[in-house]
């Protein structure tokens, strides 16, 4: 299991740079701590104790915020590699900021947060990298916070459809692509409902702006996706 361990490690953001070999030597010192997780169960509570740095070894989960009405509000989706609970290990709070909800069976790692923000007494210079990339990664999931916020505030169903499926053009840089979001999720994601996200893809199908099935779309009409958004 460690050998696993250490190749779905290897792949993850955090320790970038790190070779496998010396990745295995510094589990010792991480103390890491492994945990399996039933489907539809709960990793983490937002408002729990914080229970350490997370990185998923198997499964799919969801990191959810949900208000005061119980809305559910899906942040982001999390495969093996990923990682959860890092906006909080440099933080003075030492609670969950959101809910994290295992879609599958899940495997996670749990990282002491005083591993990773340097108090070990042992940091060398795999430390020291794995410190400067969990900094590179923290901001970068503030980026991503700002983004979701940007989609808070467009109040055009359309519009959040057509910025969403851009943003997935550019980034496979193909008109067809697969969207990486369950419809449930990505409904959520935009902050809508399922049934009316639906029935709005259906009508830019209809008037030739995409073409989809299930998680494939195909851009039809790239220029009129592009005005739709200016």
């Amino acid at each position: 299991m460690e050998k696993e361990m250490v190749k779905i490690l290897a792949a993850s953001p955090l320790f970038n740079g790190i070779p496998d070999n010396e990745l295995a030597g510094m589990l010792g010192c991480l103390n890491p701590k492994v945990e399996s997780f039933a489907k539809s169960s709960y990793i983490a509570v937002e408002g729990d104790e914080f229970a350490g740095l997370g990185i998923l070894l198997a499964g799919e989960a969801t990191v959810i915020k949900e208000n005061a009405a119980g809305v559910r509000n899906v942040m982001t989706i999390l495969g093996p590699g990923h990682m959860f609970g890092e906006m909080v290990a440099f933080s003075a709070r030492r609670f969950w900021p959101a809910s994290v909800f295992a879609q599958t069976e899940c495997m996670v790692v749990f990282l002491p947060p005083g591993k990773i923000t340097g108090e070990c007494e042992k940091v060398c210079a795999n430390h020291t990298r794995m410190i400067n990339n969990m900094l590179q990664i923290v901001s970068e999931k503030a980026l991503l916070l700002n983004r979701k916020v940007e989609y808070l505030s467009i109040r055009s169903m359309r519009v959040k459809i057509a910025t969403y499926l851009l943003e997935q053009y550019k980034q496979t840089g193909k008109k067809t692509f697969y969207i990486p979001l369950k419809r449930n999720d990505m409904a959520d994601f935009l902050n809508v409902s399922r049934t009316a996200l639906s029935r709005e893809m259906g009508r830019m199908r209809d008037v030739g702006l995409i073409e989809f099935y299930r998680s494939a779309v195909k851009i039809n009409d790239l220029a009129g996706l592009m005005e739709t958004v200016e």
